[in-house]
């Protein structure tokens, strides 16, 4: 299991996501992504995007304007 730590402060929609698809490819089950963002969208974002993909959102934290989302791979065939 590995950590893979994403930073996409500064990036406004739809890049977040875009990064954390990209991190998902190279990520094995266990694995998690840690998403780094400034956008607010990430929310919402990161929950459809586990919804549709079958991971698991452990959680959504911020904390002086910067969302630490944390995606445990479940879903990698």
């Amino acid at each position: 299991m590995a950590t893979i730590t994403v930073d996409s402060r500064g990036s406004a929609c739809p890049g977040p996501i875009t990064d954390l698809a990209r991190a998902y490819k190279g990520a094995a089950n266990g694995d998690v992504i840690e998403l780094l963002a400034t956008d607010e969208g990430i929310k919402s974002d990161a929950k459809a995007w586990c919804d549709r993909t079958g991971n698991q959102l452990v959680s959504i934290d911020e904390k002086d304007g910067v969302y630490t989302v944390e995606i445990k791979i479940m879903a990698k065939k």
